[in-house]
């Protein structure tokens, strides 16, 4: 086959492979194995060392080099002191019990150098914001424990990159008396050109000496010089080089990376989505194989030692149950990152004679397959048996940040709801915040929301922006995330049931509006500056919403929070407010006070 069109047709599948993780709401490496594998040994149309021949060691270096640091560049040391004390024990004391139980393990089992079992342990010691975010968003598990696996995952990530290249810089630098010298003189080039790098690179973009329109593409071509020229000086110092350089920049005062981070978010699926299919292709299914029960051994010790030791370890004098525990002891798959490092470092280990280098690669996606099937696969069941995950997530995205929308969103937290509020205005945004409310600065359809928005517990939009067009594409833009029957929209002025906007109609589209046809945006601003305020009453079989309306002659109910706190919109759709519930309105004050005198 002509090989443009197989390098073609592998970018194409592993974009496929993205697509069908964000459309089935999976996490996306199960369809780029399960696509690398089938292309490769199992069909023969996708050879990769015969394909890339010479290219292929280099372009798995330059992608791999990347992807590290575009995690160490999301590493920073003022956010862990923000996640609590389970959270900086998982990362730190929880990592170093998961690698060493897995280095013993590996070590005993396959007989491998100490060396290598110490580097197998590294490599799959950590989980990734990848693989775990399409989990949660799957499971519905409790708050406490999205947070906790979340931000496990995310600041893990880069922390396990560092500890795995450091062990194989130590491998590289030679088995002589002199290896330590190798070391430290490998350790000390890496530091001195990170952190001169970073330094250049963020007084070069602070200064204002790089066009915008350069500066992602200027930070792309600076890193991989200075991977390349690390490597020339000291042999295969670039990674470490790149990691520190990504954290220094990280941590760097001021310096702007949000715009960087977002394109090197985009180039990392991409390169993502290529480099796991390649080295799927490239996985020998006799050597999967061969590993026999020993790597079944192995995959149990990590799913029912390793994991659970260190999260009962890290969890140490918090307030986690027993349940919740072993919740976060079951979701603990292997992502991307581990399958391209342990790839990369098995092909430059090749030519040593260190025992268990050639069992690098067939473990290493023996822990991945099984952890991301069994784990991710049976994680719901797991949840719903330990009593542990929400019947659906009821978490509130607010599009808009204007007295309305803050008026609905404090009332929903005042319900105990979790609530997003997302605006570009950075006014209301801040408004927003002085309030305790959970916010995004920014587009809520833009890339860099669709990277970095947490959406993780939202289950509905109230669309409540006064741009009724952003309205509108937001109900488009999160059509598959929500389901149009978890998303509404506000109003924007007076009208009638059955008119719609101009691009409503262009995409014959019927709303599913936020509350009562009176209750538009104009509406609503007009009540608050009137001292309206909201009201939470006790619907029950004593005390009805007709006794209630019977009470309050000018309100508009806005939503009905029932036993499990899950809400139910009230709009023209509401056929009856049900009794044990609580009805959230908006009732004028004046009303009220008469009533009370």
């Amino acid at each position: 086959m002509d090989t443009s069109l197989l390098l073609a047709l592998v970018v194409a599948l592993g974009i496929g492979g993205q697509w069908l993780g964000w459309y089935t709401k999976q996490p996306a490496i199960l369809f780029l194995l399960a696509t690398g594998i089938l292309i490769g040994p199992v069909l023969g149309l996708f050879q990769p060392d015969v394909v890339l021949g010479d290219l292929l060691f280099p372009i798995i270096s330059l992608g791999v080099a990347v992807i590290l640091f575009e995690g160490a560049l999301t590493l920073e040391f003022e956010e862990i002191k923000h996640h609590g004390r389970m959270i900086q024990l998982l990362v730190s004391v929880g990592m170093l019990i998961t690698v060493a139980v897995l280095s013993l393990a590996s070590y005993f089992l396959f007989n491998m150098d100490w060396r290598i079992a110490l580097l197998f342990g590294s490599l799959v010691c950590v989980t990734g914001p990848t693989v775990i975010a399409p989990l949660l968003r799957s499971v519905h598990p409790t708050k406490k424990i999205a947070n906790i696996l979340k931000w496990e995952g995310i600041i893990v990530d880069p922390v396990g990159a560092i500890a795995v290249v450091l062990v194989y810089e130590y491998i590289i630098s030679g088995g002589d008396n002199n290896e330590f010298a190798m070391f430290a003189k490998i350790i000390a080039i890496a530091v001195a050109l990170g952190f001169s790098g970073a330094w250049v690179l963020a007084n070069l973009i602070k200064r204002f000496l790089v066009p915008e329109y350069l500066r992602n593409v200027f930070v792309l071509a600076f890193i991989l010089t200075f991977f390349t020229l690390s490597n020339h000086l000291s042999h295969e110092s670039g990674l470490l080089t790149v990691t520190i350089l990504g954290v220094a920049l990280a941590n760097w005062k001021d310096f702007p990376k949000e715009h960087i981070l977002e394109f090197k978010e985009s180039l990392t699926i991409l390169l993502i989505s290529v480099l796991f299919i390649i080295l799927a292709a490239r996985v020998d299914l006799n050597s999967l194989l061969q590993v026999g029960w020993k790597g079944v051994a192995l995959l149990a010790i990590a799913m029912f030692v390793a994991r659970p030791l260190a999260i009962w370890v890290s969890s140490i004098g918090s307030d986690l149950t027993t349940n919740e525990k072993w919740m976060i002891s079951w979701i603990g798959p292997r992502g991307i990152v581990a399958a391209a490092i342990s790839s990369l470092f098995a092909i430059r280990l090749q030519d040593s004679e260190l025992q268990g280098v050639d069992l690098l690669v067939p473990l290493v996606f023996t822990i991945i397959i099984g952890t991301v099937f069994i784990q991710g696969l049976g994680a719901k069941k797991v949840a719903k048996l330990l009593g542990v995950c929400k019947v659906a997530d009821n978490g509130v995205l607010i599009v808009g940040a204007d007295p309305v929308a803050l008026l609905i969103a404090q009332s929903l937290k005042d319900a105990d709801i979790d609530v997003l509020v997302a605006s570009s205005n950075y006014e209301e945004i801040s408004r927003a915040r002085m309030l305790g409310l959970r916010t995004y600065f920014g587009s809520p359809i833009s890339t860099h929301a669709d990277n970095n928005l947490d959406l993780i517990g939202m289950g509905y939009l109230f669309a409540m922006s006064q741009d009724k067009e952003i309205n509108t594409l937001c109900q488009w833009h999160y059509n598959h995330e929500f389901g149009s029957d978890n998303i509404f929209r506000l109003r924007c002025c007076e009208e009638s049931q059955n008119q719609t906007s101009r691009l409503d109609r262009q995409a014959n589209y019927e709303p599913n509006w936020l509350f009562e046809t009176c209750a538009t945006h104009r509406k609503l601003e007009t009540l608050i500056r009137h001292n309206a305020r909201i009201k939470v009453t006790n619907l029950t079989e004593n005390y009805d919403f007709a006794q209630f309306k019977a009470d309050n002659e000018q309100f508009i109910a806005l939503y009905t929070i029932d036993e499990n706190n899950f809400i139910t919109v009230i709009n023209e759709k509401t056929q009856n407010i049900p009794t044990h519930c609580r009805l959230v309105s908006l009732v004028e004050e004046k009303i009220i006070n008469a009533r009370n005198e």
